[in-house]
């Protein structure tokens, strides 16, 4: 049996309060919006009982009527629930806090989900987006940019729409790690990571190269492991790698839940010690871990920040050529990156 649909209350609107105080909705309209028109014994009355009825202005509405702002900014992104994600928030907040203004955050796992909440959001007349793509292709956003919408990317540059970019430096952090390893005696350098037709991947992996052809070393393909989803998969990897007639002396992984499945296997096999392990992205209890776990830290609040004040910015009306910010990395040297290799290997 369905159970009866429980009526939900009605929001109090000006004819209400009209109604109640024996005026015209004009001149409730008037009250509310600060323009004046009537006695202050009248106005008195009208805020009175809209505060009685609880009424809240649909603020989204009178800004199309008004054409003004809505004082509101979308946030498309892949998920809300890791540590990434969670300091992006945290910056994007902290500027949109202090001017005031609503994020709404929507999640798209997928491209077709991408472009289903881009556009959303932009139907519901939000001030600007800022996205990190999934898709490969954001040119859907044409016709929404050329109406006028700011967009800023965050972490992946656009592809299909000229915008601008707040990015990290994942080349430089890659190149720096793996210099790193290369300086303590390391020239079997296993890697694991996600696509590398994901541009943080790609650009990681580039330092990769970079470092090894720095000391005239090739990159040697039986070492590398990608379209690695997740710590369970990333674990599996460096089985493989450690399986290997020949296996890594040290083990580059390129975001931190293949950092965690590398340590997995590592202590598994009793070579926590043995092996050295460089990670990309800080993730907590790394520092705890014995031995405590290397990795390349960028400030991904500070990138939230920094979107977040690019896209006001064009919001209110810079109109220059798109730009493409990269904020730096940097290498925190920990135990399971100052590992040597053994002479046995």
């Amino acid at each position: 049996m369905r159970r009866p649909v429980r009526p939900t209350a009605a929001r109090p609107t000006m004819k209400a309060i009209a109604d109640q105080v024996g005026v015209s909705i004009k001149s409730v309209s008037r009250v509310l919006n600060g323009e004046g028109g009537a006695s202050p014994e009248t106005a008195s009355r009208i805020l009175t009982v809209a505060e009685e009825l609880g009424f809240r202005r649909n603020e989204l509405a009178r800004g199309l009527r008004q054409g003004s702002r809505t004082d509101t900014i979308g946030l498309v992104l892949k998920e809300s629930s890791t540590r990434f994600f969670d300091s992006l928030i945290r910056g994007i907040e902290q500027v949109a806090e202090q001017h005031e203004l609503l994020v709404v955050t929507a999640t798209s796992r997928s491209p077709d989900r991408e472009m289903a909440t881009s556009l959303a959001l932009s139907s519901r007349r939000v001030d600007g987006l800022l996205i990190v793509p999934v898709s490969f292709d954001q040119s859907y956003l044409r016709p929404e940019q050329a109406a006028g919408l700011p967009l800023v990317f965050i972490d992946r540059p656009p592809a299909g729409v000229a915008a601008d970019a707040v990015l990290c430096d994942g080349f430089g952090g890659a190149y720096a790690a793996v210099t790193h390893l290369l300086g303590n005696g390391h020239r079997r350098i296993g890697v694991v990571g996600e696509s590398a037709s994901l541009y943080t991947v790609s650009e990681r992996l580039r330092g990769y190269h970079a470092a090894l052809l720095t000391h005239q070393l090739q990159a040697d393909q039986r070492l590398i492991r990608l379209d690695v989803e997740g710590a369970d998969a990333a674990k599996a990897a460096t089985d493989e790698l450690l399986d290997l007639p020949q296996p890594p002396t040290a083990v580059f992984t390129l975001d931190n839940r293949c950092t965690l499945g590398a340590i997995r296997s590592l202590r598994e096999r009793g070579l926590s010690n043995d092996r050295a392990l460089v990670g990309f992205d800080d993730f907590e209890t790394a520092d705890l871990l014995d031995p405590s776990i290397t990795v390349v830290t960028q400030d991904i609040t500070a990138m939230g920040r920094m979107a977040t004040e690019r896209l006001l910015a064009r919001i209110n009306g810079d109109d220059s050529g798109p730009q493409v910010l990269t904020l730096p990395t940097s290498v925190i040297h920990r135990g399971s990156g100052e590992i040597t290799p053994a002479d046995n290997l």
